[in-house]
């Protein structure tokens, strides 16, 4: 599952929506709805979330987290480190092989890493 189809389905499940009558409402198949909920689809598109964005009412500050969730749910992600340091091509291979092994916890502790950098200005 995919952080924008956890959401998604959280949404759908707090109005007592079934998937196919939300599906028909945003013009979509249950399919492709229920492969985004569980993340066997890529990436929605924009457009896409902006309907969602209206099917639900969704405003503001809400809005923007859904946007980014949606930014970050490709399942398959590709890594490019030509170019830089080899410590970094090593942690991007040792990190695609020891994900799915990572406890909630430890992925995190990882996350949380990257959030204080990012706030930080990516310095």
């Amino acid at each position: 599952m995919t952080p924008f189809g956890k959401k998604l389905r959280e949404l759908r499940a707090a109005r007592g929506l079934t998937l196919k009558d939300m599906a028909a409402a945003l013009r979509v198949t249950p399919a492709y709805l229920s492969a985004l909920e569980h993340g066997r689809r890529g990436r929605p598109s924009f457009r896409f979330v902006q309907s969602v964005i209206g099917y639900f009412n969704i405003i503001w500050d809400e809005a923007e987290e859904l946007e980014r969730l949606a930014h970050l749910s490709h399942p398959r992600v590709t890594i490019d480190t030509s170019g830089l340091d080899p410590a970094a091509t090593e942690m991007a291979n040792r990190l695609a092989e020891e994900i799915a092994r990572l406890s909630p916890g430890e992925i995190g502790e990882i996350s949380t890493i990257l959030k204080m950098r990012n706030r930080r200005g990516g310095k």
